[in-house]
């Protein structure tokens, strides 16, 4: 288990490239504070002498030199703060974004090694939720620290001392008053807000995941005429998201009206007492025509009015610092799970580039997808597959035919036992190279944006023309692409929307072919092609790939029928392996299947 400070240091080492404009932006929110604090000290003194040369008469003169001098500085200062002010808001842009790009990428990177069993262990839609959501809340955490996470600490301890300089028998009093008023009810408020947010976070993951759902499902949804239904769900979940918001944002609205109100109280209360104490303790000399002050002057009212306002703007500021803190904890502690997780299966660094031959063995297989879990999902598995064997699985839902080749890509590791591949146990191997020699055709086909070229040469990049249209005729995929105006050149939607079903089956065979690999695993990839086509595409197979082990998982007999062997699954056990008049002849559940699909004409 990783400490919350370990978690922290994780993810602020994203900042690296960026440290430089961090730094620069603290300087310049440091230079913008410290001539903001000086202003109001240097206008009580302006004040203080303008209303001395008013009340004595002494030379005009004298008092615009006055004027000219504080003037300046005053102008100066404020240049100062308003070039402190923007360099720190480039600065900090910079930083911030910088940072929000290192922590995507290292999120990403991280997320694209993962296993299997770690994308089990993390919902897709809560991954999603966690790079966008999470890491903005980060990203806006670390400008608010950098920024006024500097800039309000400073105002206030500096507006405080000066403060109690300028009247340390009045601002005291003051403070101790006003201070409370501004802590405790900001307190109540981020404690309340902290707890919300929580419960918040997890119905982002849930609404990401509905939506996801339904984009992914909107085919399903349309057949069934079911969209009146789904909008309902999402809007229960929405509204609820909207409740837990309003709440909270009403919360903090209600904190900037109680901090201005204190302000003005605090004006108030200081200009009363202390226009009452410069009544009360000045003195006119009728001599000379003059008034003395003896404890405060105008201009220390004006420059303590000021810095008390920074105190409890420093004070607010600070709370809404702790607020978006308290806020983000859940974002970094989510952030921090994904960085922190180690991949359960990594390649080994020294591990084996070649693989010499398709032989696959299974050695007393057991395995589990959770090491808690009470039941195996492949047990007592033992078999040996000879290199360019072609092999069929045949098994109902759920029996594990495709955790069983999960394994021989080394996308799950065996609970018990061991899997080889080349005659080398498949933890030996680079991964990169175990699985560039395997392809595997998996039952959820996927084809990303680009053209139908692009797409084929994710098997292998240096792919000539000739070789991808040689994988098309063996996948039975030439002639269709053909017909496209555009040829291999034709456009293919995100997720292959504008191609059939049955196509795409095909392409994403020809990519698997395009790798030239040891061993192709085809997962059920032909239930969308009709008989004829699937009996083409396994009879290319045979004659283009001899050397090449095939393992054909399929629902239809007539898929498996020609196989070298054909397995039977039940239940996570091989319960039957031999040709198929052999199983004919022994096996029950072999036989139940090919009666029911020859009554139908599945099999012949």
């Amino acid at each position: 288990m990783v400490s919350k400070k370990e978690t922290i240091k994780l993810i602020l080492s994203n900042v690296k490239g960026y440290r430089k404009a961090t730094t620069l932006s603290i300087i310049f929110i440091l230079l913008e504070a410290v001539a903001e604090c000086i202003i109001p000290f240097m206008m009580s003194k302006l004040l203080n002498a303008l209303s001395s040369y008013a009340l004595s008469g002494q030379d005009f003169d004298l008092m615009i030199n006055e004027l000219i001098i504080y003037g300046s500085i005053l102008l100066g200062l404020a240049v100062v703060s308003f070039i402190g002010g923007v360099m720190a808001g480039r600065y900090s842009a910079k930083a911030g974004c910088g940072f929000a790009k290192n922590l995507r990428e290292s999120l990403f990177t991280k997320t694209t090694k993962f296993s299997f069993t770690n994308i089990d262990k993390f919902s897709s839609s809560s991954l999603i939720t966690r790079q966008t959501f999470d890491i903005f809340n980060i990203q806006q955490s670390f400008i608010m620290i950098t920024r006024i996470g500097v800039r309000s600490p400073i105002m206030f301890i500096f507006s405080f001392i000066m403060s109690i300089i300028i009247a340390p028998n009045l601002s005291p009093i003051i403070l101790a008053i006003i201070i409370p008023l501004v802590l405790i009810p900001s307190a109540i408020i981020i404690k309340i807000c902290t707890k919300r947010f929580m419960v918040l976070f997890d119905l982002y993951d849930e609404i990401n995941e509905k939506v996801e759902e339904n984009v992914r499902g909107i085919r399903v949804v349309k057949t069934y005429a079911r969209e009146d239904f789904e909008k309902e769900k999402f809007e229960k979940e929405s509204l609820k998201m909207a409740k837990g918001f309003r709440f909270v944002e009403q919360l903090l609205s209600a904190t900037n009206p109680i901090i201005q109100t204190i302000m003005y109280i605090s004006m108030c209360s200081i200009l009363f007492i202390g226009s009452t104490i410069i009544i009360n303790n000045s003195e006119y000399d009728a001599i000379n025509d003059v008034i003395t002050f003896h404890s405060l002057n105008i201009g220390d009212i004006s420059s303590l009015i000021t810095y008390c306002a920074q105190v409890l703007s420093g004070l607010m500021m600070l709370s809404m610092i702790l607020f978006f803190l308290i806020m983000s904890l859940p974002s970094i502690k989510r952030v921090g799970e994904v960085l922190v997780e180690k991949p359960t299966i990594e390649s080994d660094v020294d591990g084996l580039k070649e693989i010499k031959n398709g032989d696959i063995e299974f050695k007393n297989v057991n395995f589990k997808y959770d090491i808690n879990a009470d039941k195996f999902a492949l047990k007592n598995v033992n078999l040996k597959i000879n290199s360019g064997e072609t092999i069929g699985i045949i098994g109902g839902t759920g029996s594990s035919k495709t955790t069983l080749i999960n394994l021989i890509s080394r996308f799950y590791d065996t609970t018990e036992g061991e899997v080889l591949v080349g005659d080398e146990n498949v933890k030996n191997y680079d991964l990169v190279s175990l699985r560039d020699a395997i392809s595997v055709v998996l039952q959820k086909n996927i084809l990303f944006s680009g053209t139908i070229l692009e797409n084929l040469r994710w098997g292998n990049k240096e792919a000539s023309l000739e070789e991808v249209k040689k994988a098309c005729e063996i996948a039975q995929a030439s002639t269709f692409i053909e017909q496209f105006k555009d040829g291999y050149e034709h456009k293919i939607e995100q997720g292959g929307t504008n191609v059939s079903g049955g196509q795409r089956q095909r392409l994403c065979i020809a990519r698997a072919l395009l790798k030239k690999p040891k061993v192709l695993v085809l997962d059920d990839s032909t239930s969308a092609v009709d008989t004829k086509t699937d009996a083409y595409i396994r009879k290319g197979l045979k004659e283009y790939l001899p050397s090449v082990t095939k393992i054909i998982i399929a629902q239809r007999i007539n898929s498996v029928i020609d196989a070298d062997r054909i397995i039977v699954m039940d239940k996570g056990m091989i319960v039957g392996i031999g040709t198929h008049e052999e199983l004919l002849k022994s096996n029950d559940i072999y036989q139940e299947v090919y009666s029911i699909q020859s009554k139908i004409g599945g099999a012949k």
